[in-house]
């Protein structure tokens, strides 16, 4: 997890010390319009004889005179400046430099939150991944904000807590599914979690089965790389709130003995994203001493076919006692998520969110830019209220309670899915999910619950954009952390 070392400065000399300099360009009514610090007049002229337009995603490179940087890289914002351009904007640059370079952006903001902006989007443009390359590629390595707002008044510390946790994410969702398996990344998170205070406990098979997890449980029989749950849990002094994350944390899905295609196998590496996503998320949290107690459940398998795996027909019990007719062993998703919201609702939080890449659906009716929320209204506009604040994308979803008909098994209290026919397939995923969410204790009104269903969005298998390149994207993380901020200041 490389993450290039940021820091924010009002020194004229460290603009001409580094190797490229990044500038803005805007639309203006006129033609493009600099917008940069003092110092840069001499590039105004050269926009329009250069043809810069100033549209988002454009980045023009100019030799600097001597005596100053190297390059002078102006990126298009589009015809406004404001965080979610600027953020957009430096993040495309970092993505499109190349080399081993230190790079400073002065780009004037008129607040700190779009100077934080424009630090976040350059971090996260900056990431590559190179672990398994025999030559990695040089990236920057060092990136200067010039700002006349303090580091303080920017929040540094919060914009290095959550690249690096971005990162974290990405690196995890990228690595081959050979290497990072139940039991290697429930290690991964008891180290990480332990490192910031954050406590874990883990179940192993012979736990799994004793306490009553029977869907994590039966997802992973197939494998040889038994099937796992991670319980985290960040609860600083006189926190008041309570939120809890579930993640699906499907380190390979095969489809079980319900196979996927041969070019369905490929990227089902990343079905673990939203687990990842969520030890990124808490780690970011616990680093920045939010006030808000929060519990994460990773539930975390392998699904493969073989001899043991579980088989269409098979009934499961899952933890608190509702039985599961399985139908297609690759609607597996759903039926590991419901043993984690079945434990995170035994502790009566005050919100549930799971996150997961569960439905191919999601993308037939999303693409890949767009995550679908569902659940309840009021939590489901905290969701996305979030994901707006720091431009991630969000649509909301119904939860018709007339797909329970799709739901009805033979044998046992429900199927998990719905054979022979076209329903709304992430549709129907989060009636079922809904389905495993607890009430309040003495009541009959159900624990807050939203669902996130990030199956296209998760990995970027289409061009770059943006500070995203190709890969893991780290959706999610900075939707949760912004989220538990929020619900913690109440």
């Amino acid at each position: 997890m490389a993450v290039p070392i940021l820091s924010v400065t009002d020194s004229p000399a460290s603009v001409s010390d580094a190797d490229v300099v990044v500038l803005a360009s805007r639309k203006g009514p006129a033609g493009p319009e600099l917008v940069s610090e003092p110092g840069f007049e001499w590039v105004a002229p050269l926009l329009a004889v250069l043809e810069v337009s100033g549209s988002p995603e454009e980045l023009v490179r100019i030799p600097a005179p001597e005596g100053g940087a190297r390059v002078v890289a102006v990126a298009g914002i589009g015809d406004r400046a404001d965080a979610a351009s600027l953020r957009l904007a430096a993040g495309s640059a970092l993505r499109q430099l190349k080399g081993a370079i230190t790079v400073a952006i002065a780009i004037p903001t008129d607040d700190a939150a779009s100077a934080a902006a424009l630090l976040e989007g350059a971090a996260l443009g900056a990431y590559g991944y190179d672990e398994y390359r025999s030559e990695p590629k040089p990236r920057p390595a060092r990136i200067t904000l010039h700002s006349a707002f303090a580091e303080s008044a920017i929040g540094i510390e919060r914009v290095r807590s959550v690249v690096a946790a971005v990162a974290r994410t990405k690196d995890l969702v990228n690595m081959p599914p050979a290497d990072l398996f139940p039991a290697r990344l429930a290690e991964i998170a008891v180290d990480a979690a332990g490192a910031v205070g954050i406590t874990a406990r883990v179940w192993d098979e012979e736990a799994l089965a004793a306490d009553g997890f029977g869907g994590i449980l039966a997802v992973g029989k197939g494998s040889s790389r038994g099937p796992r749950l991670v319980r985290l849990e960040y609860a600083p002094a006189g926190a008041s709130a309570h939120l809890a994350l579930v993640g699906k944390g499907i380190t390979y899905d095969s489809g079980g003995l319900s196979l996927k295609p041969m070019g369905s196998l490929v990227g089902m590496k990343t079905d673990m994203a939203g687990a990842a996503a969520i030890l990124s998320a808490m780690v970011a949290l616990a680093e920045l001493e939010a006030p808000i107690r929060v519990t994460g459940w990773l539930c975390l398998a392998e699904n493969l076919p073989s001899s043991t795996a579980v088989r269409p027909n098979d009934v499961l019990r899952i933890r608190g006692g509702k039985t599961v007719e399985v139908l297609n062993t690759d609607a597996e998703g759903r039926l590991v998520l419901a043993d984690g919201l079945v434990a995170a609702s035994e502790e009566q939080p005050d919100a549930i969110v799971d996150v997961a890449t569960l439905t191919g659906a999601q993308v037939v009716a999303l693409g890949h830019r767009i995550a679908g929320v569902m659940g309840d209204d009021a939590l489901v506009d905290r969701v996305r209220d979030a994901a707006d604040s720091v431009d991630e994308r969000t649509w909301p979803m119904p939860l018709p309670r007339d797909l329970m008909q799709y739901l009805k098994s033979d044998v046992a209290d429900l199927t998990n899915t719905k054979l022979g026919m076209t329903v709304p397939g992430m549709l129907l995923a989060g009636v079922f999910l809904q389905e495993f969410v607890g009430v309040r204790e003495g009541t009959e009104e159900r624990i807050p619950w939203a669902h996130l269903d990030i199956a296209g969005p998760a990995n970027n298998t289409g061009g770059a954009f943006g500070f995203t390149g190709s890969g893991a994207t780290g959706v999610a993380v900075r939707t949760l952390v912004r989220l538990a901020e929020h619900l913690a200041a109440e």
